[in-house]
């Protein structure tokens, strides 16, 4: 079993060194990449003022926080739900670092927690993945913010007006397993998995009779983009990218108009040996037909040959059958010997 914790947290500003502190953490749990519906959500009473630009951030002020428990109320609860599982974090570090700062502040708050050692590094209990750190390997040279990536990957943050711990969490979980190849929703609203497998499925638009507009570039667009194009060469000393996009180009166009040259060659040759055949076949038909005709004539030749001593017997004024022998010749009338 593989059990993940999708986590984050919102604070009073940006550096530890400051001291500056945990005010919401939300955490959304993941068993063999399936939502369990189990999460973890607690504000946090910092015992300081938000920074503004914090409050600008997440909006949570600092009468609202008066009224949460504190950390060290909160820090068994919370070590339980991730222990042993692994953390997936946005920008690990940052969270990281300010929950190892909580547990630092208090192993050394011995007044308020007398006889309790907290770890201090929480990847003693749990191992941490960095979906920043894999975007950047996934999507190199583009933003990989957490609206980005929601964006990249068509998961709906359409409630984040403010930044929030579970509600983040929750969208991260999102984006995470479709990073990774696995299921796109978490089901959170309490449809039926082949529901929500149906919801995630495209849309697929007919198009037959779409008469789709193409606007090519006016003069004045092409000579504005050679004039940057001449900038950016100036810039990067001779070549611009650009350019060798379109010398790629023009290379894929050139070796595919000769490949339908040579295709449109051998297409011909083909065509050429199929007249050829077409041809051979028409002569076979006439030599047949020739036969096919002399054959008549052949047959009434042998007929008249078979005939003709039945002929010769009749002009004699002998029959076939008075003859003492069939097919014998008579003999001639002053060729017969006189009577004695």
């Amino acid at each position: 079993m593989t059990r993940q914790i999708v986590l984050d947290t919102e604070t009073t500003g940006l550096e530890t060194s400051a001291g500056h502190r945990i005010i919401e953490i939300g955490c959304v749990e993941l068993v063999n990449r399936r939502p369990t519906r189990r999460t973890f959500h607690r504000y946090i009473n910092p015992e300081r003022a938000v920074d503004a630009g914090a409050l600008e951030v997440h909006g949570i002020d600092d009468d609202f926080l008066a009224e949460q428990p504190c950390f060290r109320d909160i820090v068994d609860e919370f070590l339980e739900f991730i222990r042993d599982a692994e953390l997936v974090i946005h920008n690990a570090d940052f969270d990281v670092e300010f929950i190892n700062y909580e547990l630092r502040r208090l192993n050394g708050d011995r007044a308020r927690a007398p006889g309790i050692r907290y770890l201090t590094e929480i990847r003693s209990c749990c191992s941490v993945l960095d979906t920043l750190a894999l975007a950047r390997r996934m999507h190199p040279g583009q933003r990989n913010s957490l609206d980005a990536l929601a964006k990249r990957y068509s998961v709906d943050n359409s409630k984040r007006e403010l930044h929030g711990a579970l509600l983040d969490a929750q969208i991260l979980a999102e984006v995470y397993l479709a990073m990774t190849g696995g299921q796109v929703s978490l089901l959170l609203g309490g449809q039926s998995e082949e529901a929500g497998s149906a919801a995630a499925r495209p849309v697929v638009i007919e198009r037959d009779g779409l008469d789709l507009t193409v606007l090519a570039a006016t003069a004045e667009e092409q000579d504005a983009h050679a004039a940057f194009l001449a900038r950016i060469r100036k810039k990067c000393g001779g070549v611009a990218l650009w350019d060798r996009i379109d010398a790629v180009a023009e290379h894929v166009a050139g070796a595919a108009a000769v490949a339908d040259g040579r295709a449109a060659a051998v297409d011909g040759r083909a065509a050429a040996a199929d007249a050829s055949a077409a041809a051979a076949d028409s002569g076979g038909a006439a030599a047949d037909s020739s036969a096919a005709a002399a054959a008549p004539t052949a047959a009434a030749s042998t007929t008249a040959r078979a005939a003709a001593p039945s002929a010769y017997s009749h002009s004699s004024g002998q029959s076939g059958a008075d003859s003492e022998g069939v097919g014998e010749a008579s003999t001639p009338p002053h060729l017969a010997p006189m009577p004695a």
